[in-house]
């Protein structure tokens, strides 16, 4: 039966895991032929939600950006970020992806520990980052980012959470000044803009997908998605292991 959700009102559709999608013509941008499919898939839940969010806190080469949670879509923003000319500190509990942010050009890759607040703010001559960026959906990496950045800096949220998030509306949005916004995804509109990143810079994107596999041994892709010892995991619909 075709999935046809999707072009309903508020439908969503199914996701990815098939050889054919029914999507609407307007979800679909054309891309390059000089993109293979595998780094065009980054566009989506790679690059995409944190280049919404860092788009909307106006991310330049004078900012010091915090970036938490290093799964595909935090070393996606460890890239659109360093890709604006940011410096990054990125920070993750499993060493193999804080050795990819740093692969990934983060000046600093830390594993979190009581340490961390304290580390940034020496890294940052005692007065915290700029802009922060969360894309873990850890309500402790929520409160490093809230703590970490400095007076009238931004956090952006773009790991989905249902837990409660502790905000101090006096000494954290009163006394600091600080602006928390929500970032879902980029807007299709800047599609354009994420191609272009990818296009421009192919061995990065090599090294944003750390495994491929086939179909067929879908299995082992989650098993080793579990672990987290690894960047973006693809599967390759066509192929037979």
């Amino acid at each position: 039966m075709v999935d046809v959700s999707a072009f309903t009102e508020g439908g969503e559709g199914q996701a990815t895991m098939a050889q054919y999608l029914l999507k609407p013509d307007w979800l679909l941008p054309k891309i390059s032929d000089s993109i293979s499919f595998d780094h065009g898939s980054l566009a989506c839940c790679g690059l995409g939600p944190s280049f919404g969010a860092l788009h909307r806190m106006e991310v330049t080469a004078l900012d010091t950006v915090l970036i938490t949670g290093l799964g595909p879509v935090g070393l996606g923003g460890v890239i659109n970020a360093v890709y604006r000319g940011a410096r990054v500190i990125a920070v993750d509990g499993q060493p193999w992806r804080a050795q990819r942010a740093l692969d990934l050009g983060a000046e600093v890759a830390l594993v979190p520990d009581d340490t961390t607040p304290e580390t940034i703010r020496d890294l940052t001559d005692g007065k915290g980052v700029h802009k922060a960026l969360d894309c873990s959906g850890n309500v402790a990496a929520h409160r490093l980012c809230i703590d970490a950045t400095r007076r009238r800096g931004q956090v952006a949220f773009v790991g989905e959470c249902s837990d409660e998030t502790s905000i101090r509306i006096s000494p954290d949005m009163i006394r600091k000044g600080l602006t928390l916004v929500g970032s879902w995804h980029y807007n299709h509109r800047d599609a354009e803009a994420i191609l272009r990143i990818i296009e421009e810079r192919p061995t990065v994107m090599d090294q944003l997908i750390s495994h491929t596999f086939p179909m067929t041994d879908v299995q082992q892709a989650f098993e080793l998605q579990s672990t987290g010892d690894c960047a973006k995991v693809l599967l390759h619909p066509w192929e037979t292991s």
